[in-house]
């Protein structure tokens, strides 16, 4: 039965987000005899409660909570109020994820080694390498059911797959398939295989893809270590005279102020919210707030570099039916700067339900091209890209000046300018995937700019020197050494591949740092 601590209790570790890096360390703390409270800001949805139906299911998880952005991406004049389509829900955005499940490339934990300085990024070195992170991301794989490794086969292609690998074969490409996904592909873990309903950003209501939810958070509840506080909003870590945080104070599903006590605090809320957290927690001790001696906090926000490309073809495709990111080709991934930029991208298949595909193909147009396209919704393939981009100190979450949440704290503002680096790639990738799909008789491809993205990344990075970012390569911040940073956050550099995998991954390596940590007395 799962655990409910006291508010008093000085002696748990407290985790704010329950998605793929709280939901992880929580279970993973919780199955080594460590007790945790997870406060995680929205309600708890059952699969079975899922809905599969676009614009009621955004309405029952997305993170809709208002902020402001700025910039000049796209998504700052489209979707001013909505920087990033993220999940408040226990589970977070691992309800509402495709599964795509990659492996880092060794190139990409050494950018700065790699690339080479680049004028307006801000690029450093992971203070991991890939050797250090192979056995984790072996356990994470083991644990997430991730397709095409243990043994577990691929899941089958569907139509917009088979698009895909046409045209693939037809460019020359050589790495396609249906991906390494989090999704059950056989009956594993006491979950159903995927059921190709289509309708995985939505909530799989199989239980088939791997989600904090039903995987990971009731293990940990089974063994009386763990409790998950739902309708719990993080409001600020408070500290001590010495400077070591003490507890979190949050607002209750009532509106009410309440403070869970801590031994030790992780926060896990996003690379919005983990770092708004932090500035909105300053004191006199710390004025520019929590681990931030560096000012590097809110800085290097990444979000990957994206942009989708559909096509148009005479036969129907129907590419919304069966698995919706199924899909991938990896061959422009690799860093090969005579292509005209630094790092490389992927190519997955992407089809977005009917409502979606309007709102994002051009917010608020009409006119004839805007109409057949919807028209010809069922004759229609689509990929989007996946591509690493430059980090940059002026790409930033800050506090905003005015305006306020229902609990007198400030929002974030959410500033996002593409690097050079970035609009190089993307143009390529354009390129490449009009090709890929003329090569197989499409009669019209349209590329579309990128929409609220929900790999955010950055925010809070991994440094190997404290001046250089906010926490260690255990995800420990430099500054305070019993509060530590759990989510795609601290990433250094953004890769091309999806964060998932990786988040799980320095969870589980988190979680066995903490604990040993823990048992020496040293936290």
């Amino acid at each position: 039965m799962a655990a409910a601590f006291d508010l008093k209790n000085d002696g748990v570790v407290v985790i704010i987000g329950s998605g793929a890096g709280g939901g992880t360390l929580g279970n993973e703390l919780a199955q080594k005899g460590i007790d945790v409270v997870i406060l995680e800001a929205g309600a708890r949805h059952e699969y079975e409660d899922f809905i599969n139906d676009e614009w009621d299911s955004f309405a029952q998880l997305a993170w809709t909570d208002k902020r402001t952005t700025s910039g000049d991406w796209r998504v700052a004049k489209d979707f001013s109020n909505l920087p990033a389509w993220i999940v408040k829900s226990v589970g977070g955005s691992t309800t509402h994820w495709a599964g795509a499940s990659l492996r880092f490339q060794e190139h990409e934990f050494k950018t700065l080694s790699t690339y080479g300085k680049l004028e307006g990024a801000n690029l450093l070195d992971w203070p991991v390498t890939l050797a250090e992170m192979e056995p984790y991301y072996a356990k994470a794989e083991a644990k997430m059911g991730v397709t095409g490794t243990n043994g577990w086969p691929r899941l089958p292609g569907n139509n917009n797959f088979k698009v895909l690998k046409a045209g693939a074969d037809k460019l020359g490409y050589k790495e396609c398939h249906t991906g390494n996904m989090a999704i059950n592909s056989v009956e594993r873990d006491d979950r159903n295989s995927c059921q190709q309903t289509g309708f995985c950003f939505q909530g799989c209501k199989w239980g088939a893809k791997w989600s904090t939810l039903y995987t990971e958070i009731p293990k940990g509840e089974a063994t009386g270590h763990l409790e998950v506080r739902p309708n719990a909003m993080a409001i600020k870590i408070n500290h001590d005279a010495s400077g070591k945080v003490t507890g979190v104070v949050y607002a209750d599903k009532d509106g009410k102020l309440q403070e869970q006590k801590a031994r030790i605090v992780a926060v896990a809320g996003n690379s919005i919210e983990s770092p708004r957290l932090l500035l909105n927690s300053e004191s006199a001790k710390f004025p520019h707030g929590l681990a931030n001696s560096s000012g590097q906090v809110g800085k290097n926000y990444m979000r990957h570099t994206t942009g989708s490309v559909y096509a148009i073809f005479d036969k129907p495709v129907h590419m919304y039916r069966g698995t919706t990111m199924a899909g991938i080709i990896r061959d422009e991934a690799r860093h090969d700067p005579s292509r005209g930029f630094v790092g490389g991208y992927e190519f997955e298949t992407l089809s977005l339900g009917l409502p979606f595909m309007a709102a994002f193909l051009n917010p608020g147009g009409w006119g004839r091209s805007f109409t057949t396209a919807l028209d010809h919704y069922d004759h229609m393939a689509g990929l989007w890209i996946v591509g690493e981009d430059m980090p940059r100190e002026e790409n930033r979450i800050t506090l905003h000046g005015d305006e306020k949440d229902e609990h007198g704290m400030p929002i974030a503002d959410v500033h996002f300018d593409d690097h050079a680096n970035d609009t190089a790639m993307r143009n390529h990738a354009y390129k490449q995937a009009t090709a890929l799909y003329d090569a197989v008789g499409a009669t019209r491809t349209f590329p579309t700019p990128p929409y609220p993205s929900t790999h955010n990344l950055g925010t809070n990075r991994m440094s190997e020197k404290a001046a250089d970012g906010v926490v260690n390569k255990h995800g420990q911040a430099h500054d305070i050494k019993n509060l530590f940073v759990s989510d795609g956050s601290q990433f250094t550099t953004g890769a091309a591949e999806n964060p998932t995998l990786t988040i799980v991954s320095l969870a589980i390596r988190q979680a066995d740092y903490i604990a040993a940590q823990m048992s020496a007395k040293t936290i």
